[in-house]
């Protein structure tokens, strides 16, 4: 059986990563964890992934989730340390 560990060490990010992007598309990580992995083999995928958590970022601080907005940040400074061909955030 596969879990939700074996796929997030597939994917190639990082289990908060995979987390935004399961908040910003509304399904569960491990569907999650295979929709980064598509993503980072596909063309401008790093930059989508990029602008989901830009979006996770932006609803949190709309809705005044100072706590989500900050776990966000961290999350988006790491990817973009590690895939700075994602370019800018909000560059788009």
């Amino acid at each position: 059986m596969i879990t939700l560990d074996d796929c997030l060490a597939f994917c190639g990010l990082t289990e908060d990563e995979v987390q935004a992007i399961a908040e910003h598309e509304h399904i569960p990580e491990i569907a999650a964890a295979g929709l980064a992995n598509y993503l980072l083999c596909s063309d401008h995928g790093v930059e989508c992934i990029r602008d989901m958590i830009v979006d996770d970022l932006v609803a949190a601080q709309r809705r005044d989730d100072t706590q989500r907005a900050r776990e966000l940040v961290m999350v988006l400074r790491h990817f973009l340390a590690n895939h700075p061909e994602s370019g800018r955030a909000g560059t788009d």
